[in-house]
């Protein structure tokens, strides 16, 4: 019944009935984990789960417990959670919540009380790093929507939202040093319709003020999740290099990019550009408290610093190779910058090969070799093999799907993906790696409720590979995500149905709207031919 799987769950006879009479007493230590279920509770039983005692009553009690672990008891005597840290009492809560039936998370009074059954849960992480990056660069995200995914993500206890601020199609983030980076980099003329299609005609833009950022942070915070910002550098930079010419290589102007692929416009390395984004992260780091900072440094195109005379006479004067050094040499004035002010730097696995500085943490998507490479060099390891985590990926491949892209990444598949590569089993290197990430690449994900689309149900199977200890069972999985899936419905997700239950869909003794199957399942179809079509 619960995603993703505790590692022990028991039953028991007996049920707690949740209703306007239940009292909500807690550890201050837990208070704020206690205010967020007030607010998620509250709404459903009509009433406000003052502090009290008794059989009715939940507590959030403090207890000696490893960081994020939680032990949940429900019964007739009341319910009891119990956690070493903040974090474990709110994931604590979360199971919680999915031990109520689906109409709980429509956040409006049900109008009768709701049961729970008994049980006892021992809980804890497998991973530390538990992530889900997110492109808002290609498509902008609004702060309500982006506010929605966090929620989404904490239910499924994930703890890091990627979030990836700026590419070639768009600079989302304000830095009130550089105001072009948003005045010009946020705006594009319009956007390419699929990986190869025509162009739309419609302008697309949008950025996050700093005062949004701070919003954002915070809520993540309130749910347990680090908000790790991504400033892609030296490629990926078009919409920056528009807005202040200077830092790229051409004397030509540039527009923000409109197209999707690698492009070739990328920085320069002249010092005043290094100086440039050395000033963008201080004020990043004034927005994140995040102890880690992503500064891409993937697919970056070498071609304009091959025919670059300062580029050529840099790699001499620096005594470097070529320019794949060249690279690492100005990741690494990066990651000097932020070890300067207690912060570690994040790259993708191409800043391993002209050598990565001493400290990084490599997000590794081509395959396992990055991985594997970086975990025996004693680099701190985030896999995310697009092979098996990329949810942008198609998830068939019937006709029936919006854009063929990508290889099929099956429900299945996801499940399947195991976190340490096989080269590192019984290794002492498998233990840098700490932790995985799905990623949502949005070239071709231009609204909230495609995102639904190609998130769920997978990201809920991504959750219980670095969430569960005990081995996984397909079988077993689908079981409960058929009972997840009205819990989805219930939020306003709308998901890809696959071999569950549609949502709303009738079930023995679960209320449902039985009556929205068909207007649901017509609502899907018409969407996909839009988006199909590039509507």
């Amino acid at each position: 019944m619960i995603i993703p799987k505790p590692v022990r769950l028991n039953t028991s006879p007996g049920r707690f009935v949740l209703d306007r009479h239940t009292a909500l007493t807690t550890d201050p230590a837990f208070s704020e984990v206690a205010a967020w279920l007030r607010a998620e509770l509250g709404p459903v039983v009509g009433g406000e789960l003052l502090p009290g005692t008794g059989s009715g009553t939940i507590t959030l009690s403090a207890r000696e417990m490893p960081p994020e672990a939680y032990r949940l008891s429900t019964g007739a005597g009341g319910v009891l959670i119990e956690a070493g840290d903040p974090a474990g009492a709110f994931y604590g809560a979360q199971t919680f919540r999915q031990l109520l039936p689906p109409e709980a998370f429509r956040r409006a009074a049900t109008g009768r009380p709701l049961p729970l059954p008994a049980v006892r849960i021992e809980d804890r992480p497998r991973f530390a790093w538990r992530g889900c990056l997110l492109d808002v660069a290609r498509h902008f995200l609004t702060k309500a929507d982006l506010l929605r995914f966090i929620d989404l993500m904490a239910l499924h206890k994930l703890n890091v939202l990627h979030l990836h601020l700026t590419d070639d199609q768009g600079w989302r983030l304000q830095i009130r040093r550089y105001p072009r980076l948003t005045e010009v980099g946020a705006w594009r003329r319009e956007s390419q319709v699929g990986w190869n299609g025509a162009m739309d005609g419609r302008p697309h833009g949008g950025y996050y003020a700093q005062d949004d950022i701070r919003e954002i942070v915070a809520y993540a915070a309130r749910r347990h999740i680090t908000v790790v910002p991504e400033i892609d550098l030296p490629g990926h930079t078009q919409a920056a290099i528009a807005a202040y010419p200077e830092l790229g290589n051409l004397d030509v102007p540039l527009e923000v990019a409109t197209t999707w692929g690698v492009g070739a416009n990328v920085l320069n390395t002249e010092e005043r550009t290094i100086t440039f984004f050395q000033n963008v992260m201080d004020e990043v780091l004034e927005l994140f408290p995040s102890p880690y900072i992503s500064v891409g440094g993937d697919e970056c195109r070498k071609d304009q610093w091959r025919t670059s005379p300062a580029a050529q006479r840099q790699i001499g004067e620096l005594g470097l190779r070529d320019e794949e050094e060249l690279q690492s040499w100005m990741i690494g004035r990066f990651a000097d910058h932020l070890s300067s002010h207690g912060r570690q730097l994040v790259g993708w696995d191409e800043i391993l090969e002209g050598g990565a500085p001493e400290g990084a943490v490599i997000a590794s998507w081509r395959d396992d070799h990055g991985a594997v490479a970086a975990a025996k060099a004693g680099h701190a390891v985030v896999t995310c093999p697009n092979t098996s985590t990329y949810l942008d990926y198609r998830q068939a491949p019937d006709e029936d799907e919006p854009v063929p892209f990508g290889t099929v990444l099956t429900l299945e598949d996801v499940y399947s993906f195991e976190p340490v590569p096989a080269a590192l089993a019984g290794d002492q290197a498998a233990e840098h790696v700490i932790g995985s990430q799905c990623c949502l690449w949005t070239e071709l994900i231009d609204s909230p409720r495609y995102l639904d689309y190609m998130a769920f149900p997978r990201l809920a199977a991504f959750a219980e590979t670095v969430w569960s200890t005990s081995d996984r069972d397909l079988a077993d999985f689908r079981q409960r995500l058929n009972e997840h899936l009205p819990r989805l419905a219930a939020l306003g997700v709308e998901y890809r149905p696959d071999g569950g239950p549609l949502p709303w869909q009738q079930r023995p003794g679960v209320p449902g709207r039985p009556e929205e199957t068909d207007t649901w399942r017509a609502k899907v179809a018409d969407w996909t031919h839009n988006l199909r079509e590039g509507r």
